[in-house]
């Protein structure tokens, strides 16, 4: 299963990528193929300031619908509305296609806290 480098991961299975104070957070291989077959992503929380941890949408498989942590304090400024027609970018790209916010956060910083490549894969393995 591929975990990218150039990423950091949640427990929960997100993954966030970092760019300056913008990020761009989405669900992991893993976390996708435990899922199944995505068919709903629901994220009504554009403009919103939310905490680390805290719910930021939905995510419905075909037997499961699984609440999406945000990884880092921010604000979402733009969700993938692709996905609305499209949710299955989450199953064929997770990292490219399937991602699902961005957000400018609070503190860059604070994803040197969460897991590297090797730490998560070691986690799901």
């Amino acid at each position: 299963m591929n975990f990218p480098d150039n990423l950091r991961y949640t427990k929960d299975h997100e993954w966030i990528s970092i760019d300056g104070n913008i990020a761009t957070v989405g669900i992991t291989a893993f976390a996708q193929h435990e899922l199944g077959d995505i068919v709903f992503v629901d994220v009504p929380t554009e403009g919103k300031h939310l905490g680390a941890n805290e719910i930021f949408g939905t995510v419905e498989a075909v037997k499961t619908v699984s609440d999406l942590y945000l990884p880092i304090a921010g604000t979402i400024t733009e969700v993938n509305s692709d996905l609305d027609s499209n949710p299955d970018h989450v199953n064929s790209d997770p990292y490219g296609k399937g991602w699902m916010v961005k957000l400018e956060v609070d503190n860059p910083a604070d994803v040197d806290a969460l897991l590297d490549a090797t730490a998560y894969a070691a986690l799901v393995h």
